[in-house]
């Protein structure tokens, strides 16, 4: 690797939205769309570019996917929930 080669801003700011959005509810759903998107992009510009940041990248985009999970099946939680309030 090359000594001055630097981390990917996009790579970073990837996995900090996914980290975002496995904590913050509903508004998690739009941080996780966006980290995938982003790191989607970091990985294109580090195997062009010879840039560092190809883990942090993967790892947003676990950290997206997961948090896409959780905050879908939260919202169809609660969906569920005011379905069954409504029933009674």
């Amino acid at each position: 690797m090359n000594d001055n080669a630097q981390t990917n801003g996009s790579s970073v700011i990837s996995l900090t939205l996914g980290v975002l959005s496995i904590v913050i509810p509903f508004i998690g759903l739009f941080l996780g769309i966006i980290g995938i998107v982003m790191s989607q992009r970091a990985t294109k510009e580090v195997s062009e570019g010879h840039e560092l940041g190809r883990g942090l990248a993967i790892s947003g985009l676990i950290c997206s996917l997961v948090g896409l999970v959780i905050q879908a099946l939260i919202i169809m939680g609660v969906i569920m929930f005011f379905m069954f309030v409504n029933a009674v």
